[in-house]
Formats: structure tokens, sequence, C-alpha cells
């Protein structure tokens, strides 16, 4: 039974190649492939030559300014502040290095209350999210109040630098 399937098969695949061989073949573009040809022949017709705009010499002033600027912008708001060891290893990669957010939501700005709740209820699962639930299922309570106490600091840190 199945030899007599896969003959029949064979057959309807040989017939199938036979028929697009004789409209032209699927290889060779068939009328699709026309279409093509007379695209490209219009616009090899068409085509004009772009015009470069000559290219303004820089100082090196400029072009460190430059260098200044793009290093600047990668670091994006870089922390100037100083923040605790258990911050960096813990919420840093996530929040930020002065809690403005990153992959995680900004914590800069919010009060130590807000923050000790929120990790509760991270640990107990009231509140769900994978990547939270590992980076703090190693924290106890005491280091809950520290972190939040130091993030609620982040605000007050940073407007002090501006004077």
């Amino acid at each position: 039974m199945k030899n007599i399937i896969v003959g029949i098969l064979t057959l309807i695949i040989i017939a199938l190649m036979g028929y697009t061989a004789s409209k032209g073949g699927a290889w060779q573009g068939g009328e699709a492939g026309k279409i093509t040809e007379n695209v490209a022949s219009m616009q090899k017709e068409t085509v004009a030559t772009p015009v470069v705009a000559p290219i303004e010499q820089k100082s090196d002033r400029d072009i460190e300014n430059e260098k200044l600027k793009s290093l600047k912008d990668k670091a994006g708001n870089a922390v100037t502040f100083k923040v605790s060891d258990k911050y960096k290893q813990k919420c840093a990669s996530c929040h930020g290095a002065g809690g403005e957010g990153i992959v995680g939501l900004p914590l800069f700005g919010q009060s130590a209350e807000s923050i000790y709740e929120k990790l509760i209820d991270f640990k107990s699962g009231k509140r769900q999210n994978p990547i939270m639930k590992g980076a703090i299922m190693n924290i106890g309570e005491a280091d809950f109040k520290e972190l939040a106490q130091e993030i609620s600091e982040f605000k007050a840190r940073a407007e002090a630098l501006k004077q």
C-alpha cells in the first residue's frame, strides 16, 4: 500500500514539473521574469548620476569635542554621586547607576516607604516580575530597608551636586 501511494505522488510531482516547464519554467522566471527585465531596462535609462557634496574639514578641536560628546552620550546618565556596592550589585544593572531606569522602571525620586513596600510585594509574590523575584530572593528585610533608604536619597544627592 505504501509503495502505491509513493508511486502516485511521484507521478503527480513529475506531471507538475512538466506543466511548470511548459509554462516558461519557474527557474527561468516565467512571466514575472519578463516584467523584471522590463523594469531593469527602464531603470538603466532613467538613472542619474548622484551629486556629491564636498566634505568639510574639521579642526582638531571640533573632532575632540565630538568625541567627548559621543562618550558622554554613551555613558548616558552616568551617576556622579556615590552609591553603595549593594545597590550596584543588586539594582544598578536594571535600574541604572542613579536610579534613572534602564531595563527596569526608574526609582529616582521615590520615597523609601514606597520602595520598601514594592520590594516586600515582589518578594511575597503580590507583585509579579521574574527578574525582580530572582534578584531579591536572597535579600532580607533589613537590606530592603537599607536599599530603599539609599535610593530615596538619590534625588537629594543629585541636587546637591548641581549646587
